[in-house]
Formats: structure tokens, sequence, C-alpha cells
């Protein structure tokens, strides 16, 4: 019995992931750049998040993107996928204890390296990661993450929080598919490969 952890997420070009959706989503560090994702939106987009979600048995999230979603979701009408994510099994990431109000939630409290390790062994299935930089830089460095589904978009913003940090654990990746929408978003798909190789090309 393990689960997989697989983490979905909506970069820039040159990396960034934060507050994609629009305005409030995440201001923080004085982030002038909320809401870039909305512009590329097309049939193509939903075509890529259908099977991604599809494929999930459930999400984790840390604290911050609990907030955020729960706060969005539960009033959203089961017909415009207000089911599938409220029906869906959730886990959320804290230090502190909390009570989660969201349907289907399971509160992980401790550090998320612990938590999340004993998670994937005593679980089946897909696990989600949506969003929550800051819980994403943690299990990188743990070795947690087993895929990356990547949906790149054809813009840079020269700050925010990133994909890969500065000091993420090197990695090596290995490409298991690939394909664009007519927006020019970039969907690319990894497998985690254990550490990196290296050569010379003299």
């Amino acid at each position: 019995m393990a689960s997989k952890l697989v983490v979905g997420t909506f970069v820039t070009l040159d990396g960034i992931m934060q507050a994609p959706g629009g305005p409030g989503e995440d201001p923080s560090n004085g982030f002038p750049h909320e809401g870039w994702l909305p512009p590329h939106l097309d049939e193509g987009f939903g075509r890529i998040m259908g099977p991604l979600l599809d494929r999930a048995d459930a999400m984790l999230l840390g604290r911050k993107s609990y907030d955020i979603l729960a706060s969005h979701w539960p009033s959203v009408p089961d017909e415009e996928g207000g089911a599938q994510i409220n029906n869906m099994r959730k886990y959320v990431t804290t230090r502190s204890p909390m009570t989660a109000e969201w349907r289907n939630t399971e509160v992980l409290v401790g550090e998320a390296a612990q938590t999340v390790a004993e998670l994937k062994q005593r679980t089946d299935g897909v696990i989600l990661v949506q969003g929550s930089s800051d819980l994403l830089r943690t299990l990188q460095q743990a070795e947690l993450v087993d895929e990356y589904h990547l949906l790149v978009f054809p813009v840079v913003l020269g700050q925010g929080k990133r994909l890969f940090a500065e000091g993420a654990m090197p990695a090596g990746l290995k490409l298991t598919g690939s394909s664009a929408t007519d927006a020019g978003v970039v969907y690319v798909t990894y497998e985690w490969a254990g550490k990196p190789a290296y050569g010379s090309v003299a």
C-alpha cells in the first residue's frame, strides 16, 4: 500500500506559481501580478484539467491554499465541478491544530515531511498537490514528489514564489508527456528519477 504524490501546478515560463487565479489570491511580499492565468484559458485548458482531476483520488494542500479553496469550492454548484472537488478526500498540512470545515478533509498536524510520508504509506491511489508553494518546498526536500504535471503559461513575471526555489533539492526527471493548447499553454509531465546524472561534453 502506497499512494503516488502528483504535483499539478500552473507556472509561468520563468517558474512563478504565485496567485495565478486573480486579485486577492496571494498578494504576499507585494506581488503585483495576481491573475496572470485567466487570459490564457481555452478549451484546451479544460481538456487537460479534466483528466488530471479525474485521476486524483485525493488532494493535498498547505494551510494557505486550503483556506483559499475552502472559501470558494463549497458554494460551487455540483454541475460546475463542485461535486467532484467537494466529495474528494482532502488533506491539509499544518503545524498547529485546526478544525477543517470543508467536507471530507483530514488535518495532518506536525511537520509535513513526516505527516505526508506517513500519509503516502497508509493510503492507495493518487494524491494531487494543488498550489501550496511553501508545502511543495518541503515535499521536494524530502523527495516525496513522484510526478510533476506542469501547465507552463507564455508569461514572464520576474518575481514571485517559484516552483523550484533557490536551494531546491537536486533531482532528475523523466519526461513522460507533452502537448500544447491553442492559447500557448504547454502541458508537460515528468516522473521523479532520483538524483541528477552528470557528464561532460568535452
